[in-house]
């Protein structure tokens, strides 16, 4: 049972036929095959394409296993080319193939084609095609189900909704797959098989040289943070304080970039508001979905400010937004969301529960000078907007009943 991805096809679409290497990115098991199952079945039943005109390889099926180097991979595409009509040829997880990129490069010049690919690590594919290929290429970040998608799932296909959906999304998060199991053990069981999948095949292979034990107790603390302040600093202390081999913070900055390029977190950086400037320092982390943030976590707790925040996040990211921590002489907001040289100001609260609470929201844009729109996103039902500050309902902005606007 599937979903339409309408907004990833809709961006991708454009480019069916354009001889740009289409590079889809995103973490395991996210969606990118049947994105790009969704892809060939529109070249066949929307624009004609014939099948034989058509080729498919994904690297992690064993049948194609034989496949491990340029030379291999060029030999069984070229054998397959029998007439001088456009090929569609789509390689899904094309890390495995040792130099890929050369494949792709000679194609791009020697053939009429339209090239797509996947892989689950973002420098692999965007360092080696953009020295290969500068400006050849054009990159889709992909992601988990939205919360939009997930109800889309469950409504689309004739099952019942779980109860209290958004908060089944909050703790379980947007996995697709994760939608096959019903108890919360299976599905804690598959998300951990997941993330421990990913540093088996992505972090932690036979080619790194990273120690596995070391990564895990600290991408564990890294993810079970996720949204929170961030120092490098306190990792260092975190892991001394309870092991004998001690580590250092270059370490700590290289397990945060393996982290990153796996597609499991995002890093972002502050921005200044006064100054209207971005900051060199990274602030904070996010992981890429929230269901991580329960595979991580020894005692199924997940502290649900944190989580909201996460969500809010990575809503806007899929959006479209560029997102910064914003910084104000007093303090901080929790986001900044940009888009086409506008922006607006957000803060994500779990409740506005108290007077305390709602003072504390709304009077963290007190030292705003910038008029951008300025909202807080909380789960309350009533309409709390006050002093030119729009509140919104979390889920509301989720499904899209109401937006923000920018300027």
């Amino acid at each position: 049972m599937l979903i339409k991805r309408n907004k990833y096809l809709e961006n991708i679409r454009r480019f069916y036929d354009s001889n740009l290497i289409k590079v889809l990115t995103g973490v395991r098991r996210c969606g990118k095959s049947v994105l790009l199952k969704q892809i060939k079945d529109e070249l066949i039943n929307e624009k004609g394409i014939k099948e034989d005109h058509i080729i498919s390889i994904n690297f992690e099926d064993v049948k194609f296993s034989n496949i491990k180097n340029f030379n291999q991979l060029n030999d069984f595409i070229i054998e397959r080319i029998g007439d001088s009509e456009k090929y569609y040829i789509f390689l899904d997880e094309i890390q495995h193939v040792i130099q890929f990129e050369k494949v792709l490069a000679s194609l791009k010049a020697t053939q009429d084609v339209s090239i797509f690919v996947t892989g689950s690590n973002s420098k692999l594919l965007s360092g080696r095609l953009a020295s290969l290929l500068v400006g050849r290429c054009k990159e889709f970040k992909i992601m988990p189900f939205t919360y939009g998608e997930f109800i889309k799932y469950y409504v689309e296909n004739g099952i019942e909704l779980p109860n209290k959906p958004l908060q089944n999304y909050v703790r379980f998060g947007g996995m697709p797959q994760r939608v096959d199991y019903d108890s919360e053990e299976d599905i804690k069981d598959y998300l951990k098989s997941i993330y421990y999948g990913i540093i088996e095949k992505d972090i932690c292979n036979n080619k790194s040289l990273i120690d596995k034990e070391t990564f895990i107790l600290i991408s564990k603390y890294i993810i079970n943070n996720s949204s929170k302040e961030f120092s490098i600093q306190n990792i260092v202390d975190y892991y001394n304080l309870n092991n004998e081999d001690g580590i250092y913070r270059k370490l700590v900055y290289r397990y945060l970039e393996k982290l990153e390029q796996a597609c499991l977190i995002s890093r972002v950086k502050r921005y200044d508001i006064a100054s209207k400037r971005t900051l060199k320092q990274v602030e904070k982390q996010f992981v890429v979905d929230n269901g991580f943030l329960l595979a991580c976590n020894d005692s199924n707790k997940i502290f649900i400010g944190h989580a909201l925040e996460n969500l809010v996040y990575n809503e806007l990211i899929y959006r479209g937004f560029d997102v910064k921590i914003g910084k104000t002489y007093k303090g901080e907001i929790d986001f900044v969301a940009m888009k086409d040289g506008k922006k607006c100001f957000i803060q994500v609260a779990y409740l506005l529960s108290s007077d305390e609470v709602i003072d504390r929201e709304f009077k963290a844009f007190d030292s705003v000078r910038d008029p951008s729109p300025k909202y807080v996103f909380s789960l309350d039902e009533f309409d709390m907007s006050r002093d030119g500050i729009t509140h919104f309902n979390i889920e509301d902005w989720l499904l899209n009943k109401v937006d923000v606007t920018l300027s």
